[in-house]
This record gives structure tokens, C-alpha cells and sequence, in this order.
């Protein structure tokens, strides 16, 4: 779980259009900080064993260092993005790297966040509609990745992607924050028998969901003492780091890092 990632690099982050409420044009991220961030990310993924995949950025693309958003993918089958119209440019970048290495590419034929709305967590597929994922989406992800998918809806922008309300921590074991999420999505996540970690507002707003997880080690914001002690708790090495930059732009650790070893879904012989 999380052992393979795909990472950009922040050589061209900066804020040029506002697409999420973190974001305002006035406000710049420090370019070298920011890349110092991201480098202590990447250190961090491969300080835990975690194998690193790099695509380099393009200067058009100043959101492209949050690679999540650009597939969600099992097996050896990709579900494209389709994020808003400021981030379409992307999408070709990510679409050659993932054929170049033999990944079936599927295009997403409505508003799709990507891995930022679908997190998966062993044979479900935890996804969120209604801010930047058309609910068609859904069946979609399904037919295309042979997931049970497990609709979800966030409450207002401020949680624009899934991925800042819901942490997977392991496949038996999600975080998560109850004002987040509506009612209806809050008594699903609760049915789903795993161990529910509740994280405040107040921590959550800091991106202390946009985490990264193997099992084994958490890899997370700092600023959210509280769920760090949760994840200690339960014997998980737990890694802060500063995303101070980076959350500018409206991501974090999660946003930074596609996933690319979901594995496929089990066959009966």
C-alpha cells in the first residue's frame, strides 16, 4: 500500500488562478521553500522504502507537483483526471508517462479530481462527488477498475477533494473528519466495520488528512499533534513535516504523490 508513488517536483509552483479556497493570487508561495517542502517529502517516502517514480513539471502547469489528482489507478489501468479548465494542460504530461510504462489509460469522461476524490482502501474505492467529481464518475470507476465504490460527499468547497476530509491509514483503519462529511456519508464510513480515527476541524484544516500511509509509517503535516498521537497509539511511526508553501496552493502531502500500486482486483480461478 502506497510502496510506489509518482512524484512532480514544485519548479513552477505558484499561485495563478483560484480553483480551490486555499488559494489567492495575492498570496505567492516562496519558490525555494516550497521546493525544499517537496524535496523533504520525497526524502521522506524513500527514507520509509518507498519506491519514487519522478515526471518533471512544466512551466505551463503550476499546479502539476500535486500529482494525485492527475489518475487514479489499479492494476495496470489508469483512470485519467479531469480536473478544471486552469489544470487540463497537465493531463497530457501524465497520460504519456503512464503509457510509456504500459498502463492501460482510460480518459474520464466527466469531472474528475483524480485520486484526490478516490482513495483506496484494499477492494473499496472511497470516492467523493459533488465539489470537483461528477457523480457519473462513480460508475465509471467501477466498470474501469473493478472497485466496490463507496460514494461520499464533502459539505462545502472548503473540502474540495476527499483527500483532505478522509485519510486511509491502512485497510482496516481510516481517519477522518465528521464535519466534513454529510450525513448520509457519515453513517456509510461508519458501516464499513473499519477503525474510524474522528479528527477535528480545526487539525483537519491544516492538512492533516492529506496524508501519505504504508501501514507501517504515516507520513503527514505537521500541526495536528492530536492525530498524531492517534497513529503513534496504534504503533505506526508517524513523520511531520512542514507543508507551509505547499498548502498555498491548496495541497498538501497526499496531493503530492499518485499512488501506482493499487494492486488488481482478485480473480477466482
Amino acid at each position: 500500500m502506497n510502496s510506489e508513488l509518482l512524484v512532480s517536483d514544485a519548479s513552477h509552483f505558484r499561485v495563478d488562478y483560484e480553483i480551490n479556497p486555499y488559494m489567492d493570487t495575492a498570496i505567492q508561495p516562496d519558490t525555494e521553500a516550497a521546493l525544499a517542502e517537496h524535496q523533504a517529502i520525497v526524502a521522506a517516502h524513500l527514507a520509509a522504502g518507498r519506491k519514487v517514480e519522478y515526471l518533471p513539471s512544466a512551466p505551463e502547469c503550476p499546479d502539476m507537483v500535486f500529482t494525485a489528482n492527475a489518475a487514479v489507478i489499479r492494476g495496470d489501468r489508469a483512470v485519467l483526471g479531469c480536473p478544471p479548465p486552469e489544470r487540463k494542460a497537465e493531463i497530457p504530461y501524465f497520460r504519456q508517462w503512464l503509457a510509456d510504462r504500459g498502463f492501460e489509460v482510460v480518459e474520464a469522461p466527466y469531472a474528475f479530481s483524480g485520486q484526490g476524490d478516490a482513495l483506496a482502501c484494499g477492494d473499496l474505492l472511497l470516492t467523493a462527488y459533488g465539489q470537483r467529481t461528477d457523480e457519473r464518475m462513480l460508475e465509471v470507476l467501477a466498470r474501469e477498475l473493478d472497485y466496490e465504490v463507496v460514494p461520499l460527499r464533502t459539505v462545502s468547497s472548503r473540502w474540495y477533494d476527499l483527500d483532505l476530509t478522509v485519510g486511509v491509514i491502512a485497510p482496516d483503519t481510516l481517519a477522518y473528519c465528521p464535519d466534513a462529511l454529510d450525513a448520509h456519508s457519515l453513517r456509510t464510513l461508519r458501516g464499513l466495520g473499519a477503525d474510524l480515527i474522528e479528527v477535528s476541524v480545526e487539525e483537519a484544516a491544516r492538512f492533516a488528512l492529506n496524508l501519505v500511509s504504508d501501514g507501517t509509517t504515516v507520513t503527514m503535516a505537521q500541526g495536528a499533534p492530536r492525530l498524531a498521537a492517534a497513529l503513534r497509539d496504534r504503533g505506526l511511526e508517524v513523520v511531520e513535516l512542514d507543508t507551509t508553501e505547499l498548502a498555498k496552493g491548496g495541497g498538501g502531502i497526499r496531493c503530492t504523490a499518485l499512488t501506482l500500486d493499487n494492486p488488481p482486483a482478485k480473480r477466482c480461478p
